[in-house]
């Protein structure tokens, strides 16, 4: 699938603030919002235990880098990060990571 690319965040914290991120924040609101965008492809969230805290990963698809700087600006390499985020989680990247996806089943 040429051009597409995979946006990749991270954040980490309790459990239940992990949780409630997922269930209640991403799910209800950020998933759609992203739906609503041209170009976005797919989202999964990822959560695993990380030490005394629990990691969850946020990897979206769209279609082309130009997508995803239509959904985050200019700036596209800094996280887009809304205020109720910081209530949940303890920390989390400033950052996003962007790949091009080299090989996928995908669409196959």
């Amino acid at each position: 699938m040429p051009g597409r690319i995979v946006r990749v965040w991270k954040g980490y914290g309790t459990a239940d603030g992990v949780e409630r991120y997922c269930s209640e924040h991403f799910a209800k609101t950020v998933l759609p919002q992203l739906e609503a965008l041209e170009g976005f492809l797919d989202a999964n969230v990822l959560v695993r235990p990380f030490g005394s805290q629990t990691e969850v990963v946020v990897m979206t698809v769209w279609d082309s880098i130009d997508s995803v700087k239509a959904f985050a600006g200019d700036r596209y390499q800094e996280a887009v990060v809304e205020p109720v985020v910081r209530d949940l989680l303890e920390r989390f990247d400033d950052q996003v990571a962007h790949f091009s996806v080299a090989v996928t089943t995908a669409g196959a």
